[in-house]
């Protein structure tokens, strides 16, 4: 999670959000209690995912359900923080802002483990680097970042683990998670900063306070989690054509990852074939005219076909 001169308020956010223990969401005990009924092994839908058992049309119905349920909660608590008095996780953000994208927070990882995403919390309960990063491009999306839909997804995929094998942890932290997350802070920090002044005079009238707080937070963060539940909705049909597209996405905002997909290989075999096929045309040309004998074109066909296999 970089941190420059412009995102404090952001990165002050996260960092306090993440220290409350009712932000994480244990993968497993999650998953068991959502689905161990309908499940008999419980390993496999560990280690695959719900998306192997269950259709997309049932895994987006579940996620809207957990989608009504925890924004409801959040709206309940927001009112309480909205009248004065209320607690604060961090002095330069107002207790409602901060418990607002805690439940976001909250809400992403439920999403995302519906929907088949690995576990983030590893190391014994500590969460990494990528971890992290992982949470502020959840944020990113509900915040309508494009990019930070690409990423995700293109770190997340199992196509794309294959086809970006070659690359080291640093190599994509340093093209993928560094240039989206700045952007995602600063984005976050500048909306921050404009909420900040608007609920904090709010605030100043107990009891209408508490309503804007409650029926602001509600209607915001649905419309933050109907944009995540979209583009995580994505994943358990993700194919070679879709991780493609992300990759564009990303290159056409100046994000650049080298990764090798089959279409794209295939792209590849067939241009180099062209061109094998061309040579060998030539060739054939040369010994017509004269200019090469019987004996040179059959050398350079032996080559050229030995290359094509």
């Amino acid at each position: 999670m970089s941190k420059t001169s412009h995102d404090n308020l952001a990165v002050n956010l996260m960092n306090e959000a993440l220290k409350l223990p009712w932000i994480k969401v244990n993968r497993t005990e999650f998953l068991v209690k959502l689905f161990g009924n309908q499940v008999l092994d419980l390993n496999q839908l560990i280690a695959k995912g719900p998306q192997v058992y269950f259709s997309q049309d049932e895994l987006d119905q579940l996620v809207q359900e957990r989608i009504n349920l925890l924004t409801t909660q959040s709206s309940f608590v927001s009112f309480a923080t909205g009248i004065p008095g209320g607690f604060a996780i961090a002095a330069t953000i107002p207790a409602d802002i901060a418990q607002f994208y805690a439940y976001c927070l909250k809400l992403a990882q439920e999403i995302a483990y519906i929907y088949g995403y690995e576990d983030i919390w590893l190391n014994e309960n500590q969460l990494d680097e990528n971890a992290k990063n992982t949470l502020i491009l959840y944020i990113g999306i509900m915040l309508n970042v494009d990019t930070a839909a690409s990423a995700l997804r293109v770190l997340s995929s199992r196509l794309s683990a294959k086809s970006m094998k070659k690359l080291n942890n640093d190599t994509l932290n340093q093209a993928i998670y560094q240039p989206v997350t700045e952007n995602v802070l600063a984005i976050l920090n500048e909306k921050l900063a404009k909420v900040s002044v608007t609920k904090g005079v709010a605030k100043l009238i107990p009891v209408v306070g508490g309503v804007i707080s409650g029926g602001t937070n509600y209607v915001e963060m649905k419309k933050m989690a109907e944009r995540l539940k979209v583009e995580l909705g994505l994943l358990p049909s993700y194919n070679v054509v879709d991780l493609e597209k992300d990759l564009q996405m990303l290159n056409r905002n100046g994000i650049h990852v080298e990764a090798k997909t089959k279409s794209k290989e295939k792209k590849e075999h067939s241009k180099k074939r062209k061109h094998d096929l061309e040579a060998l045309e030539k060739a054939f040309h040369l010994m017509n005219s004269g200019v090469i004998s019987e004996h040179d074109f059959k050398e350079i066909k032996r080559n050229i076909l030995s290359k094509m296999k």
